[in-house]
This record gives C-alpha cells, structure tokens and sequence, in this order.
C-alpha cells in the first residue's frame, strides 16, 4: 500500500485490500472513496468486502467509481458530496491512486 498525501485532508492510494483497512484506520484515516469500478480486473478486492470491514472499523465509505469515460460530472458531484459529508483525513484509491488525485483537484473549483 502506496499513500501518498495530496493536502492535509486528502490521500491517495492505489488498490487496497481488507488486510490494510486496520493499518489505514492506525494511520487516523477517518473517511475512505472508492473510485475504482467494481470488476475491472479479476484480482481486484470487490467494493463490498471492502466496505463491510471499513465500516465495522467505523470508517465512512463511499463508492464513486472514475471508469472508462473518465472524470464525469456526476463523478465529481459524488466526491463533492463525500468531501462535504464525510470526516477527514480521507484517502481516495483506485488502481493507482491517477483517478483519485484527478477527481479530487476537479472538485477545488466546486467547494472553493
């Protein structure tokens, strides 16, 4: 697992698994955003099992999947919405961490 700090209140990582959900949890991670689509390849963790463990942690987690039309409107709505809803320190993840750091500079010019 590769975290890699954007601001003080956003990270990002590439795919994560249940295993590194304590670590990220240790770390003081509060809230986490899936940008990644379910299936996009067969050794890919599936966002529900990833989303039971966070949430038994007390995690916040939401699924904003970034898929082969890239960075849609309704993408960056979505993180908009986690950025407004949920506590931070927040990491974002996909495949390698590319989708969650542009989704999140499309959001600065939204929420200033």
């Amino acid at each position: 697992m590769d975290i890699r700090p954007i601001d003080d209140e956003y990270s990002v990582s590439g795919q994560i698994s249940v295993e590194d959900l304590d670590q990220i949890k240790a770390m003081g991670f509060k809230s986490i955003v899936c940008h990644r689509p379910d299936n996009e390849s067969p050794d890919q963790t599936p966002f529900g099992v990833i989303e039971a463990r966070a949430k038994e942690l007390g995690l916040e987690i939401t699924h904003v999947p970034v898929g082969p039309m890239g960075v849609t409107e309704e993408a960056v709505q979505g993180m908009v919405d986690a950025l407004d809803e949920f506590a931070r320190p927040m990491l974002g993840y996909c495949r390698s961490g590319a989708r969650s750091t542009a989704i999140y500079q499309k959001t600065h010019h939204i929420r200033g």
